[in-house]
């Protein structure tokens, strides 16, 4: 019989930010939403870039850890800047979560509504 994908849900990462989940488990592979600079209870890390990316790195690896995983699993990870002069701190900050074997990596500039960054990846998790 053929595994249902598995939504995940990770209490201590920001809440999804309207009708979608944090992470979906389909197979071999763990699919995180865009995470965000926000706490769990919704509000806005709103300091300088760093702090921002590093509070969307740590909601990304808590919903990673919710699914049984790691940022360490990361196949793909796409970034979004609301401003390219941040590429460099971002890379920076990516490093320090995704370490010596980092996943591909698509960064694009985007409109982002009131924050920084926005960092999505896919996971690889072989079935037990």
């Amino acid at each position: 019989m053929a595994r249902k994908k598995q939504v995940v849900t990770a209490p201590d990462a920001a809440p999804p930010g309207g009708p979608y989940s944090q992470a979906v488990i389909a197979g071999d592979f763990v699919h995180l939403a865009g995470a965000t600079p926000h706490r769990a209870d919704r509000s806005l890390v709103d300091g300088p870039f760093e702090e921002q990316a590093r509070a969307t790195f740590d909601n990304l690896a808590t919903v990673a850890a919710a699914a049984g995983s790691s940022l360490a699993d990361a196949v793909q990870a796409r970034v979004y800047l609301r401003d390219l002069d941040d590429f460099q701190a971002m890379n920076g900050v990516f490093a320090e979560y995704f370490g010596d074997e980092p996943p591909v990596r698509t960064t694009i500039q985007a409109d982002l509504p009131g924050f920084l960054i926005e960092v999505d990846a896919v996971l690889y998790k072989p079935a037990e």
